[in-house]
């Protein structure tokens, strides 16, 4: 794993969870029958940030599968969730099943598993309440978002997935390339990232309500923005030094102008005159009938 995978994930956090649209986490897990232990699938889940977030907002009885295709991120699931967990008083135990979280109204066992999400089995959906995923929907392709649709339905799995980036995003103050490179970054979005072909990118949020809608679900999207303020410079930072190099990558005879565009931007940061909104969306898809 690049080292710097962790820290993005580490800076981005709160993000994540200050822009999450909480109605529709309130209205996909209020279904859920809080006398079952619930069972839930959370997919490329990283370093555990929508588990964390989640935890606290399902049923009191859970089962969680995560999983990953990085080992160095998983093996991070552990020891994030039990500092989270012991600083709510939860008693925490690990073994070769997984990590398990007790506590005066929490029975949460967690199990990490390694997959390429590329080839989907069957088997992980099977007998699951919840499916999710955080940040992931914009790197499939449509036939892969297809087929999970097709996996959910075949559970009978409800589904939450979040921070689909829409392909706008806004800086302030702004500068002249800011729509070329923002062109560009959404044009590298759209390659293949190893889940079925060129990813959805921007489009990935209609494509999984296309999918979810045509599987027999009722589904409800919301907005789920950053909003990125001055004083969070080191977020700011990574994200502008992001975008600069994919939109160099899609445009090699433009570099030098998106240098300078990224070299302007980082000195508005510096300076602590930088805004930033990258807009999102979220999803929660529940059975028509339910």
């Amino acid at each position: 794993m690049d080292e710097s995978l962790s820290e993005w994930l580490r800076l981005r956090e709160s993000a994540d969870w200050t822009a999450r649209a909480t109605g529709l986490v309130a209205r996909v897990t209020a279904g859920l029958d809080p006398s079952d232990r619930i069972q839930v699938l959370d997919l490329c889940t990283g370093t555990g940030s929508n588990l964390r977030y989640l935890i606290d907002r399902l049923p009191q009885r859970q089962r969680w599968l995560v999983i990953d295709r990085d080992p160095a991120l998983l093996a991070e699931v552990p020891s994030r969730l039990s500092s989270w967990a012991e600083r709510r008083g939860c008693t925490v135990t690990t073994d070769a099943a997984g990590t398990h979280l007790r506590g005066e109204h929490l029975e949460c066992d967690v199990e990490t598993r390694r997959l390429n999400l590329e080839t989907t089995g069957s088997w992980m959906f099977e007998g699951r309440h919840l499916v999710t995923a955080s940040a992931l929907l914009d790197l499939a392709s449509e036939r892969w978002l297809q087929m999970l649709a097709a996996r959910c339905r075949a559970a009978g799995a409800r589904a939450l997935f979040t921070l689909t980036y829409d392909g706008r995003s806004s800086c302030d103050p702004p500068e002249p390339e800011d729509d070329l490179v923002r062109d560009l970054f959404n044009m590298h979005q759209k390659r293949d990232k190893g889940l079925g072909g060129p990813a959805a990118g921007p489009d990935a949020s209609a494509a999984m309500e296309r999918s979810f809608s045509r599987a027999g679900y009722l589904v409800e999207t919301a907005s789920s923005d950053w909003t990125i303020e001055s004083g969070e410079a080191t977020f700011q930072r990574r994200l502008i030094e992001g975008w600069a190099e994919a939109a160099a990558e899609m445009a090699p005879d433009r570099e030098p102008a998106i240098m300078d565009w990224l070299r302007r931007r980082l000195t508005h940061v510096a300076a602590g005159a930088s805004r930033i909104v990258v807009r999102h969306r979220d999803m929660a898809a529940w059975l028509v009938g339910e």
